[in-house]
């Protein structure tokens, strides 16, 4: 059961083709809203880019923590959804490592992270009120702020799963 369960698992993996194809797509959707499709060349190379910068931070992420490019999006995932931690007892420690690696990530950039966003989702609404667009802006600014508020909640959960995760690893295993 547990290996066909894995089986399953492996099979949706994700793929940094999959992720550069998808990039691309979801931008064909979004970008006529604005535009008309002479940004074709764009959406393409936006895609290439997008899935190089995955394939490349993986890699580096991987080799950070002892472990394989693959193996990355299955400890992200369990992680996230705070789930079973791994049998393998070096997996559990790539898993740890991953996690210091990403909290130490989120201390380092908190400082500027959040207000060049804020700055980007807010300031940019007023450049469109400024220009006598203000449908346009309204837009932004309401996008902006229901972004904004979704991505300070999911880092707050994400961190307080991470934590959680780390301590329930160093507690079974005391990988510290």
């Amino acid at each position: 059961m547990e290996a066909k369960k894995r089986g399953r698992e492996g099979r949706w993996r994700v793929r940094w083709w999959a992720l550069g194809l998808l990039a691309p797509v979801v931008w064909a959707v979004v970008r006529p809203a604005f535009d008309d499709w002479s940004a074709w060349p764009g959406l393409l190379v936006g895609g290439v880019v997008y899935a190089a910068f995955l394939t490349r931070r993986r890699r580096e992420e991987a080799r950070a923590v002892g472990t394989e490019p693959g193996r990355v999006p299955e400890l992200e995932r369990r992680i996230a959804e705070n789930g079973e931690l791994p049998e393998d007892p070096a997996e559990r420690q790539a898993m740890v490592r991953l996690i210091r690696r990403r909290e130490e990530k989120l201390r380092r950039n908190r400082w500027w992270a959040l207000p060049t966003l804020g700055l980007l989702f807010f300031g940019l609404p007023f450049l469109w009120f400024a220009a006598g667009n203000v449908p346009t802006g309204l837009g932004m600014l309401g996008s902006g702020v229901a972004f904004m508020g979704w991505m300070i909640w999911f880092n707050r959960r994400f961190v307080r799963r991470m934590a959680a995760v780390r301590r329930r690893i160093e507690g079974v295993g005391g990988y510290a």
